[in-house]
């Protein structure tokens, strides 16, 4: 299994960055935490470095498991023009209307998310840590890829428009390079939810809207931008690379007024948000007793294969929830 592990890093060391990447998850997830009420963080704090760490799982589970991929992203461009009133919110009626295999072929985030809150909730009530931790540090995930503009895209990675890495740009590069210069990360608190599904797609089409946006922008910058001062190289991974440059993400950053970190923000409370919901629909059962243990050697295991959940298959969705 170590080994299984080391081949998936390796894998995604390798291939372009198609979420926030893993400083922009784990950032969501780790602040999150502080968003939260007393009566969970206690158990939350406990975990925060697992909850972080793990929040990068079912990118680990994408390149392993074939089912995964459409969970992460939706094309919505694909069902008509803003707000894309064609596409029926409901699973059911979409799927009446679409078929399966369609809604999977474009992707089914604000569902997964969804889905997610149901497991959790319930995870919840059986008061299971295992799937409490593993749960809110995987909805986490794909939350945060709800509040991705390109995510909502089917110009994801900039390749109908000749601006092939504008993914990886945005999601990670921007992020990893100013976030620790000074993204504010103070929010607030959570706030219980009380129609997830409308809320996480009112945030999916926040991003479809912010697409063409995220885009034009960096055509225009790069336009009127010599490609010295454009890129640059850097050492990652022992290897040199080719880079957009500090100079262009600042630029960039600044032409769109900090949007990175205004998504990022907002994943924060949404993920936080969602916790707390999935943690009131199940009757807010006391967690101290959680708290108080940690989890055994077997049971940190065992999220070994936790990560590559075989059962774990998007088409269930509408199903194991009813």
């Amino acid at each position: 299994m170590k080994r299984i592990l080391l081949l998936l890093l390796l894998q995604l060391c390798a291939l372009p960055a198609l979420c926030w990447g893993f400083y922009g998850h784990r950032q969501i997830n780790y602040h999150a935490v502080f968003l939260l009420p007393p009566e969970m963080l206690l158990l939350y704090k406990v975990h925060i470095e697992w909850l972080s760490n793990h929040s990068t799982d079912p990118d680990m589970r994408r390149y392993a498991v074939k089912e995964e991929a459409p969970k992460h992203f939706i094309d919505i461009d694909h069902y008509g023009t803003y707000p894309y009133s064609d596409l029926p919110r409901n699973w059911k009626s979409a799927v009446n209307k679409f078929s399966e295999d369609s809604l999977l072929a474009h992707g089914i985030v604000p569902w997964q998310v969804e889905r997610m809150l149901f497991r959790l909730t319930s995870a919840f009530k059986c008061k299971d840590l295992m799937l409490i931790l593993k749960y809110s540090a995987e909805i986490g995930h794909y939350i945060g890829d709800a509040h991705v503009p390109l995510h909502a895209s089917s110009n994801h990675n900039g390749q109908l428009t000749g601006q092939k890495g504008i993914h990886a740009f945005w999601e990670s590069r921007v992020p990893e390079l100013l976030g620790p210069k000074g993204y504010n990360f103070l929010i607030g608190k959570a706030a219980y939810i009380a129609a997830p599904l409308t809320y996480i797609w009112e945030r999916v089409l926040e991003s479809a809207a912010a697409a063409d946006t995220v885009l034009s922008v960096e055509k225009s910058l790069s336009l009127e931008t010599d490609d010295d001062l454009k890129y640059g190289f850097e050492e990652r991974n022992g290897k040199l690379i080719r880079q957009y440059s500090a100079y262009f993400t600042q630029k960039y950053d600044q032409a769109l007024q900090g949007m990175a970190e205004r998504r990022m923000r907002l994943a924060i409370f949404s993920v936080a948000s969602f916790w707390y919901t999935a943690w009131v629909n199940a009757g807010q059962p006391d967690l101290r007793s959680l708290a108080d243990r940690k989890l055994s050697e077997s049971e940190q295991k065992s999220f070994d294969t936790l990560i590559i959940n075989r059962n774990d298959h998007p088409m269930m969705i509408g199903r194991a929830e009813e």
